[in-house]
């Protein structure tokens, strides 16, 4: 079964599409599923959107958290709930097309790695429409990651991707301790796994909303690489 969560805060004019979309990509796989929206006590009724959504639909299940926010520790509470040997997350802005799903759950069937990424990094993959200046953020905190961080998880040419799918077994009795909005790095950090491999995916644009990225996700990143950076470095004894 696949358990995929999609983190939300003020995304109610995304998710009709959403869940349609992800719906018809999950029931292709020809896996039984879930699709688990955590959203944020959105102050849209993005919540109120996804219940209208889900009379016929059994597998669109929700979470509203009231206390916490923050897309990385939403993702963790999702899988807490998950059903599914095979976990996931992907965006809920439709910036991560639902589509490219079935390639990705073919990867991780097929194949034998532990986590399949959709990579913009890796051949046939890119972004939609970036300014120049969103390219240089995302290449410095790319390279930050690759400076930063441990060889295992230079395997993986996009740590920063949002959109990916992994065998329960990587996290399971595991501690994730997440910070901001990569969870990935989390995962790849302190998961169990020897093989990863990665899809190529084009990240698109978003149709409705703002961006949730700003000094503070920004500040956090860089202090979750530091966390991560020190602590598989005493783990590993280097």
């Amino acid at each position: 079964m696949i358990s995929l969560v999609v983190p939300t805060f003020k995304e109610k004019k995304n998710m009709e599409k959403l869940v349609e979309r992800t719906g018809a990509a999950l029931a292709a796989t020809g896996d039984s599923y879930e699709l688990i929206i955590v959203d944020d006590n959105s102050p849209d009724a993005t919540a109120g959107e996804v219940r209208r959504l889900q009379p016929g639909r059994p597998w669109l299940k929700l979470l509203v958290r009231e206390r916490e926010r923050g897309l990385a520790t939403a993702v963790t509470a999702g899988w807490k709930i998950a059903r599914g040997d095979i976990l996931g997350c992907m965006d809920g802005d439709l910036q991560h097309p639902p589509e490219h799903l079935s390639s990705l759950f073919e990867k991780i069937r097929s194949s034998g790695a532990q986590i399949v990424v959709a990579s913009r990094y890796v051949p046939e993959g890119g972004v939609s429409d970036w300014k120049f200046r969103r390219r240089i953020i995302s290449w410095t905190a790319t390279s930050m990651a690759f400076a930063l961080l441990p060889p295992r998880m230079r395997q993986v040419r996009d740590p920063m991707s949002g959109f990916f799918l992994l065998r329960r077994s990587v996290i399971e009795g595991v501690t994730l301790r997440p910070m901001g909005y990569k969870i990935l790095l989390e995962v790849l950090a302190r998961g169990r796994y020897q093989t990863t491999a990665e899809v190529p995916y084009t990240f698109e644009e978003r149709a409705h909303g703002g961006s949730k990225m700003d000094v503070t996700q920004v500040w956090l990143y860089f202090l979750h690489l530091l966390r991560i950076s020190f602590a598989t470095r005493f783990r590993s004894g280097s």
